[in-house]
């Protein structure tokens, strides 16, 4: 009886240990459960997060690819700007450089026009033409005096004229200059002074024509005689072989006077002398 009643006992307790031992496991599984679901979730939160990251770093590099370049787009930009503005620093110091060369040489026409002022003796106040002038009205002369004299003043051009064209050079020179005399500033001083210029041109006197025709320029600025001297002042210097002087008051010409005749012939001659 008492070692039934043992045997009872321990299995009794076997029993009762049994159900403490499910109910734990059952109470186990369940948390791990749990911690496995929440793992899970957690697991794929930074699966998603990763996945995202990657997503952000992906566009960053993309970004950083398109902005490398757009910057050496933009370098070789530069360089070509920079390229370019070089190209027109040196044209502007070649034209700076014409320009000094040109103003140079005109500045070399002046001296040479003042050098043969000097040498022949010219520019004075009593020039050889008007003393024969005076000269010529001494010996008495009626028909002269009388045609440069109180006949009327723009008679006394019209028969120096009439001399210019009838190819009596000296007679015409008299006349106009003793025009001059009287009409320092009419409406016909300049066409009487570039007419002097014109009887020394068509006598081959070609340094008193540039002279006489600088008279035109200096004398009346504002006449429409100046582009018919410039002209007739470059032609001068190419007749007596200065072929830089001759183009650059060719050149003046057309630059300063572009729709005029003048302008024309100028250009025609330029394009004569590069042939």
């Amino acid at each position: 009886m008492k070692k039934f009643l043992w045997v009872f006992l321990l299995a009794a307790g076997f029993v009762f240990s049994g159900c403490a031992t499910t109910d734990d496991l059952k109470r186990t599984r369940h948390d791990v459960d749990q911690k496995i679901t929440a793992a899970k979730e957690e697991t794929a939160r930074l699966q998603k997060e990763l996945d995202g990251s990657r997503e952000v770093e992906k566009s960053l590099r993309k970004n950083q690819a398109d902005t490398g370049a757009d910057l050496t787009e933009l370098r070789e930009q530069v360089k070509k700007l920079q390229g370019t503005a070089e190209e027109l620093r040196r044209d502007l110091d070649n034209l700076r450089a014409e320009r000094r060369e040109k103003d140079a040489k005109l500045k070399d026409i002046g001296l040479r026009i003042g050098f043969i002022e000097n040498f022949i003796g010219v520019g004075k106040k009593s020039e050889p033409g008007e003393n024969a002038v005076r000269k010529e009205d001494k010996k008495g002369n009626s028909n002269r005096a009388a045609r440069n004299g109180n006949n009327g003043k723009s008679n006394g051009y019209s028969l120096a004229y009439k001399d210019f064209k009838n190819a009596k050079y000296e007679d015409a020179r008299r006349g106009f200059q003793k025009y001059l005399e009287q009409n320092p500033n009419k409406d016909l001083s300049d066409n009487a002074q570039f007419w002097i210029g014109e009887t020394y041109y068509l006598e081959n006197n070609y340094e008193k024509a540039i002279l006489e025709y600088e008279k035109v320029i200096k004398n009346f600025p504002d006449g429409d005689r100046v582009p018919h001297a410039l002209l007739k002042q470059g032609l001068s210097f190419l007749k007596l072989g200065d072929e830089d002087s001759g183009k650059l008051l060719l050149q003046q010409v057309v630059k300063d006077y572009p729709a005029t005749n003048q302008a024309k012939i100028a250009k025609a001659k330029l394009k004569e002398l590069k042939e």
